[in-house]
């Protein structure tokens, strides 16, 4: 995909085909809060983070988040261990 520049926003009928839904399926996700979207006029969008939460179910920050806070867990611990020995 070298040069190749995603969108940061989709169609309902787009994230269909990308989730492999049908596009009363994707309506539906939207209606019931479980897919975000914004109301543009009388048409959706739906930002690309909406796409992995609905994949991870995770926000997508809060996905990355995660990832970070468990790269430095071991270090936490230690630390913890540390303190907990001179108490």
């Amino acid at each position: 995909m070298s040069g190749t520049v995603l969108p940061s926003v989709y169609t309902p009928e787009q994230v269909a085909t990308i989730l492999q839904l049908s596009k009363s399926t994707i309506y539906e996700l939207i209606s019931r809060g479980e897919l975000a979207a914004k109301k543009i006029g009388k048409v959706y969008r739906i930002p690309a983070t909406s796409i992995s939460f609905a994949i991870t179910g995770l926000d997508n920050d809060l996905y990355m988040a995660e990832k970070e806070d468990l790269k430095i867990l071991p270090k936490v611990q230690n630390e913890l261990a540390k303190v907990r020995s001179e108490l």
